[in-house]
């Protein structure tokens, strides 16, 4: 068995904006099996599993939006005005821990992993993945 560790950097132009990080994650795999962590080391971004549909995506945006508007005063905001790309990330998750078979990701049909920026636009974002296998 091994443990080994990489990084892997994004910049984001937008806001928001959900990257599809599926298949940079395959490149790196080392591994015939195991597992990967997915952890991004930012407390405004977020790692998830769904599926990459357009319209799906869309929509997640508008949920967040209209979840944690911009209508309330946030506590937060007094620093440095971003609470609600904090808020949002609560919501999400830092991290995914996912299978790794044949040496790629053991996904669902639909499924492709994300890195959701949420207080960009940001360059060198960090995603730390650490991947056990054999």
């Amino acid at each position: 068995m091994t443990v080994k560790t990489y990084f892997l950097k994004i910049d984001t132009r937008r806001n928001f904006e959900i990257i599809d990080i599926t298949s940079k994650i395959n490149d790196m795999i080392d591994v015939r099996q195991g597992i990967v962590s997915v952890f991004s080391k930012h407390s405004t971004s977020a790692i998830v599993v769904n599926e990459n549909e357009e319209g799906l995506l869309d929509d997640l945006e508008f949920t967040l939006d209209n979840l944690i508007t911009d209508k309330f005063t946030y506590k937060h905001d007094r620093i440095d005005n971003n609470a609600r790309s904090h808020l949002k990330s609560f919501l999400l998750s830092s991290s995914e821990c996912l299978p790794i078979k044949n040496s790629r990701l053991d996904l669902g049909t639909w499924q492709s992993v994300f890195f959701i920026e949420l207080d960009g636009p940001r360059s060198g974002r960090t995603i730390t993945l650490t991947i056990i296998g054999e």
